[in-house]
C-alpha cells in the first residue's frame, strides 16, 4: 500500500513538473492578446464598412423612385421647354403735324387726268374736276378700273413741270391736314413664349420658339394700315408685333456641330434672327439672336454656316429669303416679263470678341432685288392706286407689285461690362442701289413719279445701365438717332408704336427693371419719339421734313410719348 501511494505521489510531481515546463512565457502570452485585439479592431472597421454601405443602399432606395422618374423622362421625351409670359400695359401719347393728306392729292390727280382724258385740256377748278366726275360716273367708274399706274406715269409725263406745279397748286387746298393728337390711355398685351431645345445627337442640336403676342380684345390678325411698317402683318413680323391669341412659329432649326472634327457648325431653318446685341439689354435678358439688333430684326427663313476661329470669335455666312415670288403669289398667271424675282439676303456677321465683360460685332450685308413690300394681309383704307377710300374694310393680301433695286447694310458694336455698369455705341449704314422702277407706293427713297438716285443713311445708337447693389435693380438710358435716309430690318422690334431703331430722327428711352425673384421681373419704360423726317422704317417714298407741311400718303408721328409697365415670368 505505501508502495501505491508512494508511485501516485511520484506522478503527480511529474505531471505538475510537465504542466509548468509546457506553460507559455507572459511575453508570448502579451503578444498572443495584442494579436487578437488586432483581429478585434479589424473586424470592428468591417462592420463600420458593412454599416456604410447598408447606409448608401437605403439612400440609392429612397432615390429609385426619382431616378426612375428621370429615366422615363430620358426615354419619353426628349425635347426640354423653358418660356416666358409678359403681361405690359401702355400709355401712348402722339402728335400728327401738319400735313397734305396723299391719297386725297391722288385721288385728285387721277379725277383730273379723267377730266382732261373727256375734256382734252386742264380744269378751271376742282369743282369743274368734280362735276365732271358726277354727271359720268359710270365712264369713271370704267376708267378708274381699266387705269394702271403705267398709265398713270404716262399721263404725268406728258407735263411740263409748270404744268404739274400748277396741277399740285389746284390739289392742295383740298388735302390740307392740320396736325392733331393720337392718343390711347392703355393698351393693354399679352405675350407667350414657348422655348424648345433638343438634343438629337453629340453635335446635332434641335431649336424652337412659339409665340403668341396679342393685345387685349383682339384677335383678328389683321391690322389697318396706319403708315408705321409694322402694321402689316408679313412673315417677318407674325410673333413681333401684336396681332392674335394663334401660337406661331418664330424659330424652328438645327446646328449641326463640330462638322467633320472641325470647329465649323451649319444651321438651316427659320432663323434666331430678333433680339440681337444690343437691344437685349434693356429687357434684362440673354442676346436673343444672332444678327445685330440695330440692324436686322425679322423674322426669316435661312442659311447660317459659321466657323469658330477661338473660344472668343465667330464668323457666320448667312443667307435668307425675304420674298419667294413663284408660290403664292399668282406668278404663273404673267408673262414672263412681268414676273417679279425672289428677293434675297446675304450678310457676314463676325463676332469678333466675346466675353462676359466685351462683345464687339460687325455685319455686313446685302438685300437683293428688295421689292415693295413682302407677302402678307392688311386692310387698306384707300386704293393705293386710286387714292379714293376703300368701301369697307376688307382684309386682302399684299403682293409685291415689281422689284426695286438692292440695298446695302452695316454695322458695328461695342458692349463693355465694367463693375456694376453696361454700356454700348453702334454706328450703322445703309445706301440703296435702285434699278429705276417705283410703284403707287414708290421706288426705292424716293416717290412714284420721281426717278430713283441712290442714297445713303446712317444711325448712331448708345446707351448705358447701372445695376444697384441690391444685384436686383437695374436703371438704364438708351438712344439713337437716324438720317433722312436711314433704313434697316426691323419691324419684328417689340415697342409697339414703331421701331425705335429705324426712326428718322432721336428716341430717348429710360427705364427701369428690378427681379421680384430670380424668374420674376418688373420692368417700367418711358420712350420719346422726335422725328423729323416722314417714312421711318419704309424703303418706300422720298423722306420728307416734317416741319415744312409735306405731302403724305399716310399720317406720320411727330412726337410719341410712350410709358410701359410690364411683369414677365419666366419658367
Amino acid at each position: 500500500m505505501k508502495r501505491i501511494l508512494s508511485a501516485a505521489l511520484c506522478l503527480l510531481l511529474a505531471g505538475a513538473a510537465v504542466t509548468r515546463a509546457a506553460e507559455p512565457s507572459l511575453e508570448s502570452r502579451v503578444k498572443e492578446l495584442e494579436a487578437k485585439a488586432a483581429r478585434v479592431k479589424a473586424l470592428e472597421a468591417e462592420v463600420e464598412k458593412v454599416k456604410a454601405l447598408e447606409a448608401e443602399i437605403a439612400k440609392l432606395k429612397a432615390m429609385e423612385p426619382r431616378l426612375m422618374k428621370v429615366e422615363k423622362h430620358d426615354a419619353t421625351d426628349r425635347v426640354h421647354f423653358t418660356g416666358d409670359f409678359r403681361f405690359e400695359a401702355h400709355n401712348i401719347q402722339a402728335e400728327m403735324p401738319d400735313f397734305y393728306d396723299g391719297m386725297v392729292v391722288q385721288n385728285g390727280l387721277v379725277n383730273t387726268l379723267f377730266f382732261y382724258d373727256q375734256m382734252e385740256r386742264f380744269p378751271n377748278s376742282m369743282q369743274e374736276v368734280n362735276d365732271r366726275v358726277a354727271g359720268y360716273y359710270a365712264d369713271y367708274l370704267y376708267f378708274t378700273q381699266n387705269l394702271t399706274f403705267g398709265d398713270l406715269q404716262a399721263a404725268m409725263g406728258m407735263f411740263t413741270p409748270e404744268q404739274q406745279a400748277g396741277l399740285m397748286q389746284m390739289l392742295l387746298p383740298a388735302a390740307y391736314r392740320q396736325g392733331y393728337d393720337v392718343n390711347n390711355d392703355v393698351l393693354y398685351t399679352s405675350r407667350l413664349r414657348l422655348q424648345m431645345d433638343s438634343e438629337v445627337a453629340d453635335n446635332l442640336v434641335f431649336s424652337g420658339r412659339l409665340g403668341m403676342y396679342k393685345p387685349w380684345g383682339d384677335s383678328s390678325g389683321v391690322q389697318v394700315l396706319n403708315g408705321q411698317s409694322n402694321s402689316l402683318n408679313i412673315d417677318g413680323t407674325t410673333v413681333g408685333v401684336p396681332n392674335s391669341d394663334i401660337l406661331r412659329v418664330e424659330r424652328a432649326y438645327f446646328d449641326w456641330k463640330n462638322i467633320g472634327g472641325a470647329p465649323v457648325y451649319l444651321s438651316i431653318g427659320r432663323r434666331p434672327s430678333t433680339g440681337g446685341a444690343p437691344l437685349h439689354l434693356r429687357q434684362d435678358e440673354p442676346r436673343g439672336g444672332t444678327p445685330m439688333g440695330s440692324l436686322i430684326n425679322f423674322q426669316f427663313d435661312g442659311i447660317t454656316a459659321g466657323w469658330h476661329v477661338n473660344d472668343k470669335s465667330t464668323v457666320r455666312l448667312c443667307y435668307g429669303l425675304g420674298y419667294e415670288s413663284g408660290f403664292g403669289s399668282g406668278e404663273q398667271l404673267k408673262l414672263p416679263a412681268d414676273r417679279l424675282k425672289d428677293a434675297h439676303f446675304l450678310g457676314v456677321n463676325w463676332d469678333i470678341w466675346s466675353t462676359d465683360n466685351m462683345f464687339v460685332q460687325a455685319t455686313v450685308a446685302r438685300a437683293f432685288d428688295v421689292t415693295d413690300g413682302f407677302n402678307g394681309l392688311v386692310v387698306l383704307p384707300n386704293n393705293p392706286l386710286t387714292g379714293a377710300p376703300v368701301g369697307a374694310p376688307v382684309v386682302m393680301r399684299f403682293t409685291p407689285s415689281a422689284n426695286l433695286g438692292d440695298i446695302d447694310l452695316g454695322s458695328l458694336v461695342v458692349m463693355r461690362r465694367d463693375g456694376p455698369l453696361d454700356w454700348f455705341a453702334s454706328i450703322n449704314f445703309d445706301r440703296s442701289d435702285p434699278n429705276g422702277v417705283t410703284t403707287p407706293f414708290g421706288g426705292l427713297f424716293s416717290d412714284p413719279f420721281q426717278t430713283p438716285e441712290k442714297q445713303d443713311g446712317s444711325m448712331w445708337y448708345a446707351g448705358l445701365r447701372y445695376s444697384l447693389p441690391n444685384e436686383k435693380t437695374k436703371v438704364g438710358f438708351e438712344y439713337n438717332h437716324g438720317s433722312k435716309y436711314w433704313f434697316n430690318f426691323a419691324v419684328a422690334e417689340d415697342d409697339i408704336v414703331a421701331p425705335k431703331t429705324s426712326a428718322r430722327g432721336n428716341v430717348f428711352e429710360l427705364y427701369a427693371t428690378h427681379r421680384i425673384n430670380k424668374k420674376f421681373i418688373a420692368k417700367l419704360d418711358y420712350m420719346r419719339y422726335d422725328y423729323e423726317y416722314s417714312g421711318s422704317g419704309w424703303q418706300l417714298g422720298d423722306p420728307k421734313p416734317l416741319d415744312s407741311t409735306p405731302v403724305l400718303g399716310f399720317p406720320t408721328y411727330d412726337t410719341v410719348d410712350k410709358v410701359a409697365l410690364s411683369v414677365t415670368t419666366r419658367f
